[in-house]
């Protein structure tokens, strides 16, 4: 196959986010810690001479899929070595909004007996909302939210294109 030929037939009809990466010390542990705590549902799974890869999405945006890759590397097989991988935080976060404020008082309760909490559920000023921070099994922060306006403000400025 030469360089150029595509490997898949479908593409993004313009450029668009697909996904975030972090790089995990146990795949097992952290797809079941999304599985829970997350509406992410597992993708894909494969495994090469580098490691295991995942990817987790929201099955429901099929159609604009955006993706959480995560990655354990073997023993000596990092690409990226000697580079360290921080974990994401304490502000850099992933931010996933939820329906019913209920639901962030409910996560949180769940992370706090897990020990996956950060920061217990608090009102912010608008447009913040709502919210409460978790750590994933490797320390990246995931701010779970409600009322947040980022879907006021997108079609507000936007507007169904």
């Amino acid at each position: 196959m030469a360089s150029t030929d595509k490997v898949f037939k479908l593409h993004p009809s313009q450029q668009r986010w697909t996904h975030l990466a972090f790089l995990v010390k146990d795949i097992e542990a952290s797809i079941a810690w999304y599985e829970k705590f997350t509406h992410l549902e597992l993708l894909a799974r494969n495994e090469d001479a580098q490691g295991f890869g995942a990817w987790l999405g929201d099955p429901t945006q099929a159609d604009a899929p955006f993706i959480l890759v995560l990655a354990e590397f073997f023993e000596g097989k990092d690409p990226f070595a000697p580079a360290k991988h921080p974990a994401l935080g304490p502000f850099g976060h992933i931010g996933i909004e939820v329906t019913e404020r209920q639901t962030i008082d409910d996560l949180a309760a769940m992370a706090k007996e897990d020990g996956y909490l950060a920061l217990a559920p608090v009102q912010m000023p608008a447009p913040v909302g709502y919210v409460c921070f978790l750590k994933d099994p490797d320390g990246n922060t995931i701010e779970f939210s409600h009322d947040q306006g980022v879907y006021d403000k997108a079609m507000e400025v936007w507007g169904k294109k």
